[in-house]
């Protein structure tokens, strides 16, 4: 029997039955590898359509299109273009089939094509409902073509009718990549056809101004709420909450925090783990497990990420005993420590100089399969560097390489210190090559090893021909750099080079530490340059540094009966 006689038979079978068994007739044929033509899958379509059962006909097209329902009668593209032009004529039914092929379309994650069919059905007429083109411009987010649903957005929003969600949708697509403007010209847009944003779309904006580092227009916005008779939500209080802490403004943040709690609403673990981390930066590890047991008493389930936020905090406590008893605790409250949870304890035990531990944990990382990552590779580097077993960060380095992980910038940058800090320069410079090669660019922060291992080595000409070469290279020399170029031209006795430095990063907006003028000082006095030295004491002065006592009467020692007068004024 042919595969059209066969679906003729089915066409026959589906009309003397409800549209759910007809249905439910068209899948079974399917399964049972029925070749369908375009007038079975159109009947179907029709069926459905016309019953109010959109879901079931979208399905059905969902299954076109991913070839779970095919046929050597016609292809996806083919069988859409022959539905769309020839056999629905009713507008109602028509209309209600493009906005299943759309939806289809978007739910098989194709958005050229569905975008096709959408101007194709209002270039017919048919006005698509939000939904739909809610649904596309979703898509074309969540794909990160942010740029492309701004120009469908941009483009249709006259031919569709938009609602709350269309705006809830672009405003956020606006505040992911970073574009506050174009949000906040969908807010006024919305304003003006009169719909009225929601919490959600002001939770955004708020969220979207915290990420952009704007915390104060986005405490604005949380104040406009309340006059548009908007209830802030746990996310909108806790996204606020985390901007404050993120920007510093630890005082407002806890305020917020406060404010929150007041009016009854319940932090959520994001708003706790926001309020934990920031105690534990700041050193108030006690506070932090305050609000730990609070969560606990008021049976909010801890995240993995709670844990690993007071397991850091204890680590920079160094309080590494009760930072181990967390960890354990961890498998027991029903959760599993993850890479992060390692990497913040091998980094707790390899910064206290306890790199035997660090490798034990490492060890058990691997052994509960887990794969190390390249930050935990860099920390036991740096555990190995600092001290002083750089045949062990070598080995390391090897390891990540036999594991397909490249070492990165900060790999060698750890190295390079490493070697500086033994004065073995000839190995520095080698790993530095090795880093280029690999075809990593370095830094500013890369030379500033590499010029400070010169200094201390005495290598002063060296030392001055790569801060040299840093503008040749388009870098422009820190202050971190000018500081140690000073402090070298001090310990050689150059006292003239040491001054151009140290007037030149004046001249260029920078404040050279107050090691830098005390070693340049001493020496201009040693020299006895004493109008030179003065000249440098007033800049420190007037750069807001205060000199020593001792370095007033090393400048002035000529001038002991000014020198009352000026210690009274300046210090």
């Amino acid at each position: 029997m042919s595969p059209s006689h066969e679906a003729l038979i089915l066409i026959q079978k589906m009309v003397k039955v409800p549209p759910e068994k007809a249905f439910s007739f068209f899948i079974s044929s399917t399964c049972q590898g029925l070749q369908h033509t375009s007038q079975s899958v159109s009947f179907i379509l029709n069926r459905l359509l016309s019953s109010g059962m959109q879901s079931q006909a979208q399905s059905v097209l969902v299954r076109v299109i991913s070839g779970q329902i095919s046929s050597s009668m016609f292809s996806p593209s083919s069988l859409m273009e022959e539905l769309t032009q020839n056999h629905f004529t009713s507008s109602s039914t028509c209309s209600l089939l493009y906005e299943a092929i759309v939806n289809a379309y978007v739910h098989s994650q194709s958005p050229d094509e569905a975008l096709y069919f959408l101007h194709e059905m209002i270039h017919k007429g048919h006005a698509p409902i939000s939904n739909t083109f809610n649904n596309l411009l979703n898509l074309f987010i969540r794909s990160n073509s942010f740029c492309r649903a701004w120009l469908v957005f941009d483009e249709l929003k006259n031919k569709v009718v938009l609602d709350v969600y269309s705006f809830g949708i672009m405003i956020k697509g606006c505040c992911e990549a970073g574009d506050l403007m174009k949000s906040f010209q969908l807010l006024g847009m919305m304003e003006k056809t009169c719909l009225s944003p929601n919490v959600v779309i002001y939770t955004t904006l708020i969220d979207g101004c915290c990420k952009n580092g704007d915390v104060h227009l986005a405490k604005k916005l949380f104040c406009k709420m309340k006059g548009l008779d908007l209830v802030a939500n746990q996310h909108t209080y806790s996204v606020l909450i985390n901007g404050f802490f993120k920007q510093g403004l630890q005082k407002e943040g806890f305020q917020m925090y406060e404010s929150m709690k007041r009016n009854g609403i319940v932090p959520n673990v994001y708003t706790y783990s926001s309020v934990i981390g920031e105690y534990c930066n700041d050193g108030s590890i006690d506070k932090a497990f305050n609000v730990f047991d609070e969560m606990r008493e008021k049976d909010i389930a801890c995240s993995i990420m709670t844990y690993n936020l007071l397991i850091n905090g204890l680590c920079r406590m160094k309080k590494l005993g009760e930072a181990v008893k967390l960890f354990y605790r961890v498998n027991r409250v029903g959760l599993r420590p993850n890479i992060f949870t390692y990497n913040t304890l091998i980094k707790g035990y390899c910064d206290a100089e306890k790199i035997d531990t660090a490798v034990r944990i490492y060890n058990e990382l691997k052994s509960n399969g887990l794969s190390p990552t390249v930050v935990t590779y860099n920390t036991l580097i740096a555990g190995y560097s600092k001290i002083g077993n750089l045949a062990g960060a070598l080995n390391l380095v090897k390891e990540m390489e036999e594991r397909n992980i490249a070492p990165t910038k900060v790999t060698y940058t750890i190295l390079l210190n490493g070697f500086v800090r033994i004065n073995y320069m000839e190995k520095a410079f080698e790993i530095h090559s090795l880093m280029e090669k690999s075809g990593l660019v370095s830094d500013v922060y890369t030379y500033g090893v590499l010029i400070h291992g010169l200094c201390m080595n005495g290598s002063m000409k060296e030392a001055s021909k790569l801060f040299k070469s840093l503008s040749e290279l388009n870098m422009e020399p820190n202050s971190v750099i000018y500081d140690i170029m000073i402090h070298g031209y001090c310990k050689e006795g150059s006292c003239y080079r040491a001054l151009r430095l140290l007037n030149e990063m004046i001249g260029k907006g920078m404040v050279p530490n107050v090691a830098s003028f005390c070693s340049t000082i001493g020496l201009l006095c040693k020299d006895e340059k004493f109008k030179e030295a003065e000249v440098v004491l007033q800049h420190m002065v007037n750069l807001g540094l205060k000199p020593s006592v001792s370095l007033y009467n090393m400048v002035h020692k000529d001038k002991n009966e000014v020198l009352g007068v000026d210690l009274e004024s300046v210090i």
